[in-house]
């Protein structure tokens, strides 16, 4: 199985075959996983200082934070896949 790449922006890229959601971070419980997260070191700072605009959970317990929107990390991911079974809608995030 090979992986793939995909860019989530300042020269950050994501292996999107492990990646198991995707959400906003504004909620209080993705809120309290991504401190989890932090508090265990598994939380990857990928926004390079800017707002947090999505939060990517990896398979291997790994929390990402993301200065693109989840419709357009979803939107690459797609395209990645090159419209593939498993494919992820629009209106669905992860």
């Amino acid at each position: 199985m090979s992986t793939e790449l995909i860019h989530v922006g300042f020269g950050n890229h994501l292996a999107i075959n492990h990646v198991i959601g995707i959400a906003s971070p504004g909620s209080a419980p993705v809120k309290r996983l991504v401190q989890e997260g932090r508090k265990r070191n598994l939380t990857i700072d990928m926004t390079s200082g800017r707002r947090t605009k999505a939060v990517v959970f990896m398979d291997n317990g790994s929390v990402v934070l993301a200065a693109i929107t989840p419709e357009t990390i979803a939107g690459r991911a797609n395209a990645a896949r090159g419209g593939q079974a498993g494919r992820l809608d629009e209106g669905e995030v992860g």
